[in-house]
């Protein structure tokens, strides 16, 4: 596999996560009744991310939670057979909240049911919102997200990876090619 094209640098994610911060409060008309929910383990990081750029400039404090959906998985019998669990850490009750589902990269969609499965499990939120870093198309389920930092129509032979600090030392987006030789 080898790495095709940086997508987003660090400049352009930090840019996107503002975006969405704002296109969320636009949506919401506000922060009332709002939480962040980031999809383990990229999604965690960039729902942190969004809490911190939303409670800067809304002034106000955002409750975030951790979701693992491993456990939710229609594959799951196809993984090792002993599931690496993230945990979840939800320390809020979901109903009537709004709820910002965050992930970094929507593909088929099956992460997304998988997460709104597990929400359901926990409570019933008035609303359900999807914010997502890369939005790369492929879709095997009818899941469309409400905030998108780019979308980056992809062939199947590629391969879209979200960096971050926490887990790979930089903030980019970059496509890799699967089929290609290093």
């Amino acid at each position: 596999m080898r790495e095709k094209a940086v997508i987003l640098d660090e400049v352009s994610m930090e840019r996107a996560l503002t975006r969405i911060a704002h296109e969320i409060v636009e949506a919401n008309k506000g922060t009332e009744s709002l939480v962040l929910i980031g999809i383990q383990r990229r999604g965690v990081v960039l729902a942190n991310r969004l809490a911190e750029i939303l409670e800067k400039s809304q002034e106000v404090k955002i409750a975030t939670g951790i979701l693992d959906i491993t456990l939710y998985r229609d594959d799951l019998s196809l993984l090792n057979e002993q599931p690496v669990i993230n945990g979840t850490d939800v320390g809020f009750v979901l109903t009537d909240k709004k709820i910002v589902l965050i992930d970094d990269v929507l593909y088929t969609g099956r992460t997304i049911h998988a997460a709104i499965n597990a929400i359901m499990d926990m409570g019933r939120p008035k609303k359900i919102y999807l914010a997502v870093m890369i939005d790369r198309g492929h879709k095997e389920m009818p899941f469309r997200a409400d905030f998108v930092g780019k979308n980056v129509p992809t062939s199947s032979d590629e391969i879209i990876k979200v960096k971050v600090t926490e887990f790979d030392g930089c903030n980019e987006v970059v496509i890799i090619d699967s089929k290609g030789e290093e």
